[in-house]
């Protein structure tokens, strides 16, 4: 645990302020007071005694950092044309956007749809019995202070729910977007996610920044998917290199469903991508990919568990990283098997590809297995760039730069050709390969 007298006395000052002002039900009162007793109690994760899930992860930098938290949208100068030239667009999706962590109707481009997607704040007005039964109950606010102080300051972010026998074919865009407007911003979005028995929806959460200034971002998700449904989610963050990004979601599946994820990260001085899938239901699937592009000094997490509690449930992770300049990047992939989970199928890998002698990554898929009649297996890799392929393409007449270019859009393809989202694949691979002076910082 880390918090010092000062930091204590901001962050309880910061809630109660949001409150004594506030006109939510007592029930969501109940919770965030509960969140804040968590958070003063246990702080931080910093102890490197025992402390396996952040052991090649030095928060320290946000522990002591000073953030500022505010409850109202101070910005009116942003464009939808600014919204549009920073993140994937498509004028068909559902896309709601928020601004330094308050929803903006008019930076947004919803449609009548017929299923319930909804900014939480207004919700959260609602005695609505489906929030009460899911909010905080899949990211405990016991697991570490970042979702305890997420809770806390719970006010705004989305809500979305599909109901039984629903097929939303339209994607939903959710935009997190920080402005630089407020000075060391801290922004907790949450959503939550609920979808019924038989039915299916694709979600994208983007995280991006309109400048190059230092905040924070901390963000929650919750998905629970009823028996027989399908979730396809993607998570694509490319924060400001100088901001701070903690990512938390927790998946419950039942019976038969499927979650497929595909996560894309770059950007942010520190990022954590912590997902946490918990099969609960005979037959459940889920299928994890992810991409990380680290540089400079960047430190980027990936911290995965899947928990296969339930017969006959399947899981397969694979990530890849490149790493440049003097960055880190982690992976901790763990797969629990537990005794009644028999004829499970699990697998797990993670490649990585190291472009310069100052980059380092910390890879440990690791599997826990109390069954016997199972299927698993998991590794990792780290290499530099081939020499014999620079070789063959160099003699091609290709300069040197291209030539890596190439094995890098080679490396990462078989992550980014899997993005069945076009916008999101097109504006992936503009990243990677367009943007020299982006990909000249990776290499």
């Amino acid at each position: 645990m880390y918090l010092d007298r000062a930091l204590t006395e901001q962050y309880k000052a910061d809630f109660d302020a949001v409150s004594l002002s506030s006109k939510d039900p007592e029930w969501l009162k109940e919770i965030r007071q509960d969140a804040i007793s968590a958070f003063m109690k246990n702080g931080f994760p910093v102890k490197a005694s025992g402390n396996e899930r952040w052991r090649f992860t030095n928060i320290n930098p946000i522990v002591r950092n000073k953030f500022n938290f505010h409850r109202d949208n101070l910005l009116s100068d942003i464009s939808n044309q600014d919204i549009r030239n920073l993140v994937p667009w498509d004028d068909n999706w559902e896309t709601l956007v928020f601004v330094d962590g308050s929803y903006s109707e008019i930076l947004s481009n919803t449609h009548s749809s017929g299923i319930q997607v909804n900014n939480l704040a207004d919700k959260l007005q609602e005695d609505g019995a489906a929030i009460r039964a899911h909010l905080g109950k899949y990211a405990s606010i016991d697991e570490d202070g970042f979702t305890a102080l997420n809770t806390s300051f719970l006010y705004d972010g989305a809500v979305i729910e599909i109901p039984e026998n629903t097929h939303y074919v339209k994607p939903i865009h959710l935009v997190f977007i920080s402005s630089g407007t407020i000075e060391n911003a801290i922004s907790c979005p949450r959503t939550l996610v609920l979808v019924g028995n038989r039915s299916s929806v694709t979600l994208l959460e983007t995280y991006a920044s309109l400048s190059e200034d230092e905040y924070f971002t901390n963000s929650v998700l919750e998905i629970s998917a009823s028996s027989e449904s399908s979730v396809e989610h993607f998570r694509y963050m490319i924060e400001s290199p100088a901001a701070f990004h903690i990512g938390t979601t927790r998946v419950k599946l039942e019976e038969n469903s499927t979650f497929k994820s595909t996560s894309i990260a770059t950007g942010s001085r520190i990022a954590r991508n912590d997902l946490n899938v918990l099969m609960d239901g005979t037959g459940a699937s889920c299928i994890l990919r992810g991409l990380y592009l680290t540089s400079g000094d960047q430190h980027l997490d990936n911290h995965i568990n899947i928990d296969h509690s339930k017969a006959s449930c399947s899981s397969d992770q694979y990530f890849k990283g490149v790493l440049a300049g003097q960055s880190r990047a982690v992976f901790s992939g763990r797969v629990l098997v537990r005794k009644d989970a028999q004829k499970t199928v699990a697998h797990q890998s993670d490649k990585n590809l190291i472009l310069s002698e100052g980059a380092r990554i910390n890879t440990k898929p690791s599997l826990e297995i109390y069954a016997d009649d199972i299927q698993a297996t998991h590794g990792a890799t780290a290499g530099a760039v081939a020499e014999d392929a620079l070789f063959y393409l160099r003699s091609r007449g290709i300069d040197e730069q291209t030539a890596r270019t190439l094995l890098v859009v080679g490396f990462a393809g078989e992550i980014v050709d899997k993005i069945e989202l076009g916008a999101l694949r097109e504006h992936v691979n503009r990243l990677i390969s367009n943007d020299s002076e982006t990909f000249s910082a990776l290499t």
